[in-house]
């Protein structure tokens, strides 16, 4: 597993909520559940994307924007529409309330024409600390043009969306990932970018190797000489080029991944012991565990577990995975 690979396996629809909406300006969508990451794309027409306290994103055919929540954002026929906006967020609908096709109390705002857009929308939940590695490098707004991406997705997409058929919440998740996924890579790859570390030097044949080896097994008792044997090269040679291209030395980025693989453990495995799970991410010394553990995120193991068990305020709130068909009135 690559490093790109291990952060989005936390990231991944399920049962999700999906669908488009049909518009005829004028319209306003307001996406208000804050969803951590929503990914939007526009099959036909165009509009725009207008997050809180940011610069509104142009979206024609085929260009596809990511979302970082949890701020609320819109998106509109023209910036300072004259329409009200609608609300779609935790209410929309649940899959209970008619599959994808029909949604609660909505309805197509038209049947397509000249004037008309089609927006594919779906949210992500991101659960775990893995999963947020990925969120912190990400901007608020990220936007990949038309042709940017895999351009046969939007086929399947409008495709499946229109169909009622055995297995589609299935094809919809795995398309919705699919988008995901080649929308980040996309971005990351652009000419003039600025990806994250671990990103690009996974490309590299030594240091990607390293990572690989890394994330494929991290309890492993690893040292820097044992990594570069793995990876062909001198000890001094790998500790160089990893640091460049990562932005830490190897073990440093060792124990960081680590006590990320802890930290989700501490409340995925309620039932292990503190001990029980240091040995999971390769220390047999639960001292040794916790000493790490609170020197690279301010805390104790212990205290971690028991933070992460108090229910938050928003607990309880329903947040659907992706949002919905849904569209404004013709006015």
């Amino acid at each position: 597993m690559d490093a790109f690979g291990d952060l989005l396996r936390g990231v991944r629809a399920q049962g999700s909520l999906f669908g488009s909406s049909t518009l005829t300006p004028p319209w306003s969508l307001h996406f208000v559940d804050g969803a951590p990451l929503t990914l939007c794309t526009v099959l036909c027409g165009g509009g725009w994307i207008v997050p809180e306290r940011r610069p509104p994103e142009r979206l024609g055919v085929g260009d596809t924007v990511i979302v970082r929540g949890p701020a609320p954002f819109l998106f509109v026929d023209e910036v300072g529409t004259r329409a009200e906006p609608v609300e779609c967020g935790a209410f929309c609908s649940t899959p209970e309330q008619g599959g994808t096709r029909y949604r609660l109390g909505w309805h197509d705002a038209g049947t397509g024409g000249e004037n008309s857009t089609t927006l594919v929308v779906g949210a992500y939940p991101v659960r775990g600390e893995i999963s947020r590695r990925l969120l912190d490098a990400l901007p608020a707004v990220l936007r990949v043009e038309s042709g940017g991406g895999p351009g046969s997705v939007w086929d399947h997409l409008a495709a499946e969306v229109a169909a009622d058929t055995p297995g589609q919440q299935v094809v919809l998740d795995r398309l919705l990932d699919w988008l995901l996924v080649c929308t980040l890579r996309e971005y990351f790859d652009r000419p003039g970018g600025t990806p994250p570390g671990w990103y690009s030097a996974g490309r590299d044949p030594v240091v990607g190797g390293a990572l690989r080896l890394l994330h494929e097994d991290p309890a492993a008792p690893w040292t820097v000489a044992s990594l570069a044997s793995r990876t062909g090269v001198s000890r001094a040679t790998l500790a160089k080029r990893f640091t460049e291209l990562v932005g830490e030395p190897p073990l440093t980025y060792l124990t960081h991944w680590r006590m990320t693989l802890a930290a989700d453990l501490l409340t995925e495995r309620e039932t292990e012991t503190v001990a029980e799970i240091a040995r999971a991410v390769g220390y047999s010394d639960a001292f040794a565990f916790s000493a790490a553990f609170k020197r690279t995120r301010g805390i104790s193991p212990s205290a971690y577990r028991r933070a992460a068990a108090t229910p938050s305020p928003a607990a309880g709130r329903h947040t659907p995975m992706t949002r919905t068909r849904a569209s404004a009135p013709t006015r």
